[in-house]
């Protein structure tokens, strides 16, 4: 849901935008050229999501919309009307970490941690579309776009093999 206040108001005026954030209906102001990545971490707190080269680059702002990964920096506060928007905060199921989360920490992937939300969500849509355990090199492939400085992405790929196995099984 996306309504304008006054259909002759100027870009900086404030729209109320809805949406569905981590399974639950949300409704906040936004102005129409406020990003989804702004809008997430300022208007509602939910400050898991990271933006860092805020170009698309780096992945570390990826958010799912409608299951799909999506750098939410270049996605205006707008284009969320009416979708379903999952964060890092939306895996785990209240104090229970999703499997992807638990493979990070056993297996050591979370280094700094400021990509970490980027890649947990590309690796949750990566692996929801596996019918198998899936290789070091379609892993590399699925998960393209999200950059880590600090791992070196061996224990990230033997992390999304595990929860793939785990998802698997």
């Amino acid at each position: 849901m996306l309504t304008h206040p006054d259909s002759n108001a100027q870009t900086g005026a404030a729209w109320q935008l809805g949406f569905t954030l981590n399974g639950k209906p949300v409704e906040t102001q936004c102005r129409p050229t406020d990003t989804l990545l702004d809008v997430l971490r300022m208007n509602l707190g939910h400050t898991g999501t990271k933006g860092a080269c805020l170009e698309g680059e780096c992945g570390s702002c990826t958010v799912l919309i409608d299951g799909v990964p999506q750098n939410s920096c270049l996605i205006l506060a707008p284009q969320a009307a009416g979708h379903e928007v999952v964060t890092v905060e939306g895996l785990a199921k209240g104090d229970e970490l999703a499997t992807v989360q638990e493979a990070f920490l056993e297996c050591g992937a979370v280094q700094c941690g400021y990509c970490t939300p980027g890649l947990l969500i590309a690796a949750k849509a990566f692996i929801e579309k596996c019918d198998h355990v899936p290789t070091d090199d379609e892993i590399r492939r699925g998960m393209e776009g999200n950059i880590c400085r600090c791992t070196g992405y061996m224990k990230v790929i033997d992390a999304v093999i595990q929860a793939a196995r785990e998802e698997l099984a």
